[in-house]
Order: structure tokens, then sequence, then C-alpha cells
């Protein structure tokens, strides 16, 4: 049976993932952790609660930390889960590149797990769209668009920025050079190296992400729907199951856990 420590309990992902960690029998729900002052009312989760990440480590060594809290806060586990030889998953957004780079040398001390988007349909879909844009050449547009609830922080969504770099990577580009997120104005003509990232905001929507293939007279639309965060917290959860087994080496993703 596996450990779990869930950072931000009381969150939208927090709390979720907390729920079916109870509900699966080859997990048990070690601790929840908040910030200070914000703790109230986790007890009725019937294992520990706390504000203190290292404090509990040094109870529950062997646990697994998931954490899908906010980039700064999801580095401070990191380190701390260095510090303590623990593993951690990490399904937080919106690093910047140095914050990943951060991260990523961390792997090599502790085996650590991140990926944008958790769930076995969107990263089946990364393992495909390659084999999709070889096809089709460089005739056709390629544009994504994603849409998220109200209170979603960053933009472009970390799956879309993960289909896009996907995308690049197919065509030999880098996404940072390619990429256009808004346009406005007298822009001109669509470039053909572009590779459109576009965000909507509104409601509750737990995250749409669809691929667009535009050439000459045909389209292709390949859209991915998550109609709850369960999606992305059972995959979570098999990734803690994972990499319970795991030794430190580099940071590790769906690709790892999907074989």
């Amino acid at each position: 049976m596996t450990n779990i420590i869930v950072m931000g309990a009381k969150g939208r992902m927090g709390s979720t993932i907390a729920a079916l960690a109870q509900a699966d029998p080859e997990l048990y729900l070690a601790a929840v952790l908040e910030r200070p002052g914000n703790e109230t009312g986790l007890d009725t989760y019937g294992c520990k609660v706390a504000t203190d990440l290292a404090a509990v480590l040094a109870e529950f060594k062997d646990a697994v930390i998931i954490d899908f809290t906010r980039p700064e806060c999801s580095l401070e586990t990191a380190q701390v889960a260095v510090e303590a030889g623990c593993r951690a998953v990490i399904g937080t957004t919106g690093f910047s590149a140095y914050q990943l780079a951060t991260l990523t040398t961390a792997a090599a001390k502790a085996p650590l797990f991140w990926a944008p988007n958790m769930s076995v349909g969107v990263n089946t879909l990364l393992s495909v769209l390659p084999q999709l844009v070889q096809k089709l050449g460089p005739s056709f547009d390629i544009e994504v668009m994603e849409i998220h609830h109200n209170k979603k922080a960053d933009s472009p969504s970390g799956t879309a920025i993960k289909l896009g770099e996907c995308l690049a990577s197919a065509r030999h580009q880098d996404l940072e050079q390619v990429k256009r997120c808004c346009r406005e104005g007298m822009i001109g003509p669509r470039g053909s190296d572009e590779i459109g990232l576009q965000s909507i905001r509104g409601g509750d929507v737990a995250g749409d992400h669809t691929v667009y293939f535009l050439g000459q007279g045909e389209r292709i639309e390949i859209t991915h729907r998550a109609h709850s965060r369960e999606n992305f917290a059972r995959g979570a959860l098999r990734a803690a199951k994972w990499l319970a087994g795991v030794k430190a080496g580099r940071l590790y993703g769906m690709a790892d856990v999907l074989g």
C-alpha cells in the first residue's frame, strides 16, 4: 500500500485527489496539508492535518507527495522532497522555463514526476499527433484552442503548450519561435510556420483542447474534453503508484507511466 500526502487539500484538485485516494484500496491517505490558517475543516479526512511538509515527511518517509498548487509552492515541495529523500507527483502548470529547469535538476536527486495533464486520453493524443503532422505535411496550418474555467490563472494552459511543443517538434521547430497566442489588428496574412495557441475562459469547464489541421478545402479537428477533475486526479494517483517503485534519475512524465 502506498502512503499519499496531498498538498493544497482544500483546492479543487487537492480535495478531489484526497477523496479518490481514500477510496482506493491500494492507497492510504497519510496526510493532507494546507497553508497556515487555512487548514480548518480538513480533519474530516480522518488523517494527519498539517502545514509543515518536512515535519510530515519525518513521520511518513516512504510517502508519495501529490502537489497541484502553484509553481513557486510546487518547487518548494520538490526541494523538501529532495531533502527528505521522498517522491513527489506534480501536476502544477504555469512554470517558467527557469522554474521547469530547476525542477528537472531536482529530479536527479529524488524521484520526481511532472505532467501538465495527467489524463490517459491527452497523453495518448500526444503520442499520435506527430504521425498526423508528418502525413499531412507543411500545407496544413496548425492551431490549438483550449477552454478552461474562469478561475484558471495561467494562459495558455499547460496542456495547450505541451500539445504545441509536440506539434512543433514534429515539424522540427521550436515552439517559442513559432507560437502565436494573440491576433489583433492589421497583422497581415497568417505565417505558414505559425502554430496558434488560443485560450477561452468561462464557467466551470474542467478542460477542453482542440487541435486543428487546416488545409485547402478540408480540415481535421481532434478534441479532448475533460468532463471532471476526477480524470486528472486518477492519473495523478496512477502516477503515484508507479513512482513508488522508481529511483531518481530524471524528471518522469505520463509517457513513462503509460509505457
